[in-house]
């Protein structure tokens, strides 16, 4: 989903200032104050404005949705080199959506972003080259641009890295770091790092062997969608006893940072 963004540090103050307040504006609900500050900077060329008006009408946030305007003022903050303009564009090529789909184009804009360090598009350009379907393989990019997402803080690169890990992909394998990664996505809310933390425990591969722990993140994942953990919850319910079963119920059910699992 795209949505708007702070600026990073910009020269002009003042401008950075107006940005901030039509941000903080804009977490508030109030699309209608921070169209009216982002408006006059994007046609004045600020491409952090011109990317978050890109972003309201992309998602219709204060506007009605409309894929050509979000095209156009995304491409304007994208040639300016905005990261987040660039990542942005590169999801309307991913999804055709106001643009033909151009996969090769979308790859081309995530690149431009991670190296500016934004995260989402290294998480992103690091699904690109693990998977291989859109650009050439390769997993040991893969794992380094999921590595920089994951510094910072973005849970969906710590489940890849888990993922590469388990899977020795470009690396040695190694359970236990991939539990690791997992356990970090997991605590984040990831789904899938919690299907596959859960099925780590429910096997004892990486981690301790414990169903209750195991079937606990299971369910977890689970109700978060992750469709991974329904491929374990069978097996995983079946090796506990009906006490096993509840108590894994209760941790699943507590909040991960109010005492649960």
């Amino acid at each position: 989903m795209h949505r708007p963004a702070d600026v990073p540090r910009p020269a002009d103050v003042p401008v950075a200032e107006r940005l901030a307040e039509a941000l903080e504006a804009a977490s508030r609900g109030d699309y209608a104050a921070a169209l009216g500050i982002w408006e006059p900077l994007a046609h004045a060329g600020v491409a952090r404005a011109q990317n978050n008006i890109g972003a309201c009408f992309a998602e219709g946030f204060g506007v009605e949705p409309n894929r050509d305007l979000a095209f156009r003022w995304l491409a304007l903050s994208a040639e300016a080199g905005d990261a987040v303009g660039q990542r942005n564009l590169a999801s309307l090529y991913f999804r055709g959506e106001g643009v033909a789909p151009d996969y090769g184009r979308a790859a081309e804009l995530y690149r431009a972003a991670a190296e500016q360090g934004d995260g989402p598009a290294q998480d992103m350009l690091s699904w690109m080259l693990l998977e291989g379907e859109v650009v050439e393989p390769d997993p040991a990019a893969a794992r380094r641009w999921a590595a920089a997402a994951a510094e910072q803080g973005i849970a969906s690169a710590m489940t890849r890295l888990g993922m590469i890990h388990h899977n020795a992909l470009g690396v040695p394998r190694d359970p236990a770091e991939a539990v690791r990664w997992w356990r970090s996505a997991a605590l984040r809310g990831d789904a899938d790092g919690q299907a596959m933390l859960g099925a780590a425990c429910h096997l004892g591969a990486g981690a301790a062997a414990d169903g209750v722990e195991g079937y606990a993140w299971l369910l977890r994942a689970s109700a978060a969608g992750s469709a991974l953990a329904e491929r374990y919850l069978p097996a995983a319910r079946a090796a506990l006893s009906p006490d096993e079963t509840a108590e894994a119920e209760r941790r699943a059910a507590a909040s991960l940072t109010g005492g649960g699992s």
